[in-house]
């Protein structure tokens, strides 16, 4: 998505790295870069908009529910892997789990 202006910071940059934004884990200057882009750039503002949105919703609904742990480390490692532009496995991330013979999850 592009609104088709020229900005200093790229529309594609923001909308790659904007749940870093929402999640305030990018560097302040990174995120002043990104605030001005809003300022100039009304679709990638109504995206942002949106996505901060459902993350308030989805956080409202469902934050109260802990993660388990290794379920965590699993995503986290397939971001990981997303990042760095490695080959991601398709199989499934709770595959492993349902795999496990029927014995030992009763």
């Amino acid at each position: 998505m592009s609104c088709g202006e020229p900005h200093e910071t790229d529309c594609s940059e923001v909308l790659d790295h904007l749940y870093e934004f929402l999640d305030h884990e990018m560097p302040d200057s990174d995120c002043t870069k990104f605030e001005v882009h809003f300022e100039e750039c009304s679709p990638c503002l109504e995206k942002y908009g949106l996505e901060q949105a459902v993350k308030k919703l989805v956080k409202r609904c469902c934050g109260q529910d802990d993660v388990p742990s290794d379920l965590r480390s699993k995503v986290m490692g397939r971001i990981d892997l997303i990042r760095s532009g490695q080959a991601v496995p398709d199989q499934d991330l709770t595959a492993a789990e349902s795999e496990q013979p029927t014995a030992a999850k009763e």
